[in-house]
């Protein structure tokens, strides 16, 4: 146990010690929302990844596995393919866009700028959109870092949580943007070295390959079969999280921070490998958990979440285990952090700039973006006091609201130059509507990203068609960003 603690402790210290460097450098809204727009290809990538990956990796994705088999791996395999396509086709194009549309800071001043709404009811509905989901979204990483720190430490619920979202918050006040992109570069190195070593020892502990096979079929002989209990709607459900990437705003403005257009293709490349290793690893933990216990049968898995931290405190020598540990917890602090700094700066800029302060100092606006910070965290730690909450269930609310509100917006607004304001407008809210309803309704066990994404690509489509006006101020300005983008990439 001392052991584990004082690596923790190292841990965190270490992540305070960044975000107080990057506090230094923080001198300007810019600076903290989007640290300056100056991040390398290296940086770019990995923060991306990890500020995607949270504590669902380590903790959901295995206990979906240790559960379901590798019929569960279709999430893994649709996030690939999802992450893979956001790269390619959105980023350079997005990083291009939103610097030259009045050097728009977050997604809501993007799309203020990009469909000319002066009266700024777009930059209205779509924060509001982000304060609304991004509050479940927190809520979930404080849940993992409460079962994270419960199961470690034997802390109650309460006391882990309070933990696990100080830690976190302590970090990202005084550091902003810089912070959390360069505790992430750290994070996501941690992660992958824990998520490559665990599933190689969990199959040696077992007797190799062979074995740890042969003890998944006598327990649950359909555990390998990847069709297993599938239906259509269950395998649309599962490669339908990759639908979600293209709308994720703590993911996208990794893209809008970036130096360069030209660093977009290395960035994708590391960040993609790194994302498929990381993917995999956390399958295997889930798949040969099964081997695990059946090996251990004095061991108890009473939640199938916390199937990582049972095999970390069994398996590995308890410094190891607690360098291992640390990994849930940057996996965490990573994907909660970005989400913290994106959902208080859209109440800064958003909100405060332009109705409140229009005139507000560059110092008032990152000590005000630090006080949204800190309310955004009351509010997400107090949904996350229930118990109950279920990691992987919060993260898929708040992945299907942002994919199916702003991932046919941000598409086709790079895309398409007959887009429109209405449509852009109609299309966010049916989105944000569609995966509300459905959830609630839970109609026909769809997830409800599928239908909202649908929904709503269909009604920016048809709305922005029967609005469009030939040659309109919208039109004139997509032309000149697109013309400004190829620019971008021809040159070096």
């Amino acid at each position: 146990m001392i052991s584990t603690t004082t690596t923790f402790i190292v841990y965190i210290l270490c992540m305070l010690i960044i975000g107080i460097v990057a506090a230094r450098m923080t001198t300007s809204l810019n600076d903290y929302v989007l640290g300056g727009r100056s991040l390398g290809r290296f940086v770019t990538a990995l923060s991306a990844g990890a500020s995607d990956m949270s504590g669902w990796l380590l903790m959901g994705l295995p206990g979906a596995l240790f559960v379901s088999g590798l019929s569960g791996a279709w999430i893994a395999i649709g996030l690939t393919v999802g992450s893979w396509c956001n790269w390619k086709f959105v980023a350079a194009r997005l990083r291009s866009f939103t610097a030259n549309a009045s050097d728009a800071l977050t997604l809501p001043d993007y799309f203020s700028a990009r469909f000319c709404d002066r009266l700024r009811i777009c930059s209205i509905i779509s924060a509001i959109i982000i304060l609304i989901f991004f509050v479940v979204y927190c809520a979930s990483g404080m849940v993992s870092g409460a079962r994270l720190f419960e199961q470690t430490f034997g802390l109650d619920y309460t006391n882990a949580l309070l933990i696990g979202a100080v830690s976190t918050i302590f970090y990202v006040f005084i550091g902003g943007f810089l912070a959390v992109s360069w505790t992430d570069t750290v994070q996501a190195s941690l992660m992958i070295f824990a998520l490559i070593l665990t599933p190689i020892v969990v199959i040696m502990d077992c007797g190799g390959w062979d074995i740890a096979n042969e003890l998944i079929a006598q327990s649950k002989p359909h555990m390998s079969d990847f069709l297993t209990g599938m239906t259509v709607i269950g395998f649309l459900s599962l490669v339908g999280w990759g639908l979600g990437y293209v709308g994720q705003p703590h993911i996208l403005v990794r893209f809008m921070a970036s130096g360069s257009v030209r660093g977009m293709g290395d960035a994708r490349r590391i960040s993609i490998t790194w994302m498929a290793l990381c993917l995999l690893g956390a399958v295997s933990i889930g798949y040969y958990g099964v081997a695990f216990a059946m090996k251990h049968p004095e061991v108890t898995v009473s939640n199938p979440e916390q199937i990582f931290i049972i095999v970390t405190q069994v398996l590995f020598n308890p410094w190891i285990a607690g360098i291992l540990l640390s990994a849930i917890l940057a996996a965490i602090m990573s994907t909660l952090s970005c989400q913290l700094l994106v959902a208080s700066t859209t109440l800064t800029a958003d909100f405060y700039r332009r109705w409140i302060r229009p005139t507000a100092s560059q110092r008032e606006l990152v000590w005000c973006g630090r006080a949204m910070l800190l309310l955004v965290a009351i509010i997400a730690y107090i949904i996350a006091l229930d118990p109950n909450s279920g990691i992987l269930k919060l993260v898929a609310y708040a992945w299907a609201g942002f994919g199916a509100s702003f991932g046919p917006c941000v598409l086709l607004s790079v895309f398409w130059s007959r887009m429109t304001l209405p449509g852009a407008l109609v299309g966010m809210s049916v989105g944000a509507a569609t995966v509300i309803v459905w959830e609630i309704g839970a109609f026909w066990g769809l997830y409800s990203i599928v239908p909202g994404f649908l929904l709503s690509t269909l009604s920016i489509v048809v709305v922005s068609l029967l609005t469009y006006k030939p040659g309109n101020e919208c039109e004139k300005l997509f032309k000149e960003l697109e013309q400004k983008f190829w620019v971008e990439v021809k040159t070096k």
